[in-house]
């Protein structure tokens, strides 16, 4: 969810153009909201809550407080069941989402999703097909994090606080997904960060919350002893701003691909990102060049594919086990020595 309320605020920026005057708000999941704070763009939040997820009684409260505030356009894209009642409440003369065929009558303007990318960047592009019923056509934006000065003051001093030389590389590890079928095998992880460390010395940082210590230590453990000594395991965030202020002092952000990998592009991060074999990398591989590469299975085993990617889910764990660092370790060190440049 992270990752989808961060590529979608760059509806934002171009409705901010077309309409400089009007009061744009967005409706997100309220633990997604670090990831567009302090956005220029955007005047007022209104918070989704784990409470309004789980009571029939309180979405329709919310659909209610939704339609009091008279909107004149609603943009649904999320297009799933609560945001559907909330846009058929909400009283907008205006509403517009994806086409589905059973959602169709809630809708003024039902956009069908693109199947392919002129860009390499489906996912925004499907966004931005939102907003032409309002007239609108743009270029393609990028998404963005806005930190403020105070943030990077503090989380630079924060990093020398822990011994880490801001002048000296910095590469952040994305080293665990949202889930276990999408996250890189352990043991094949810790191979990629042992050639991270010894193509760049670089210092190492490891991306993990608090529940998945003992994860990531799994993954520390099998990285070889010089490896380990580079790694500051106990250097994190404690918050989501934390993580994205520390990350903008990163020389890269490497590892699954992810909200972590969206939020590094946000930053101007350069990133290498490893799909996960079910997920549709033609959709997420977002504003890729030199600095900004993925891999995937699909890749290097076409072969593989004879369905859609998302139809492999339940072989996750199996299509991981083909999809070994040694595929991409002539790529990955093409990435380093990108990034030094």
């Amino acid at each position: 969810m992270i990752g989808d309320v961060l590529t979608s605020s760059i509806l934002f920026e171009a409705l901010r153009h077309k309409y400089p005057n009007a009061q744009l708000h967005y409706l997100i999941n309220e633990h997604t909201y670090p990831v567009v704070q302090n956005h220029p763009f955007i005047d007022q939040f209104v918070f989704f809550t784990k409470v309004a997820e789980n009571s029939k009684k309180e979405l329709f409260k919310l659909a209610q407080s939704i339609k009091a505030s008279k909107y004149d356009v609603v943009i649904d894209v999320y297009s799933k069941l609560s945001s559907n009642i909330i846009t058929f409440f909400s009283g907008a003369k205006t509403k517009i989402s994806y086409h589905k065929s059973y959602t169709t009558f809630v809708y003024t303007d039902n956009v069908k999703r693109k199947k392919t990318s002129e860009s390499q960047s489906l996912a925004i592009e499907n966004r931005l097909q939102l907003l032409e019923p309002l007239g609108i056509e743009t270029q393609l934006i990028k998404p963005k994090i806005y930190l403020s000065d105070d943030e990077i003051e503090q989380s630079k001093a924060f990093l020398k606080a822990h011994s880490i030389n801001i002048e000296n590389p910095i590469i952040m590890i994305g080293v665990l997904g949202s889930g276990p079928n999408k996250t890189y095998p352990h043991q094949y992880m810790a191979e990629v960060i042992d050639t991270v460390y010894t193509e760049t010395n670089a210092q190492i940082l490891f991306n993990y919350i608090p529940k998945q210590k003992e994860l990531a230590k799994d993954i520390y453990n099998s990285c070889n002893n010089k490896t380990q000594n580079a790694i500051f395991f106990n250097v994190f965030g404690n918050s989501l701003r934390e993580f994205l202020a520390i990350t903008h002092h990163c020389d890269a952000l490497i590892g699954n691909e992810g909200g972590a990998i969206n939020m590094a592009k946000a930053l101007n991060v350069p990133t290498f990102s490893i799909f996960s074999p079910w997920i549709d990398k033609a959709t997420w591989s977002l504003f890729e060049d030199e600095k900004n590469i993925s891999v995937h299975l699909k890749d290097f085993k076409p072969e593989i594919y004879t369905k859609p990617e998302k139809a492999f889910k339940n072989e996750a764990d199996k299509l991981y086990e083909k999809f070994t660092p040694n595929l991409f370790k002539e790529k990955l060190v093409g990435f380093l020595k990108s990034i030094k440049n």
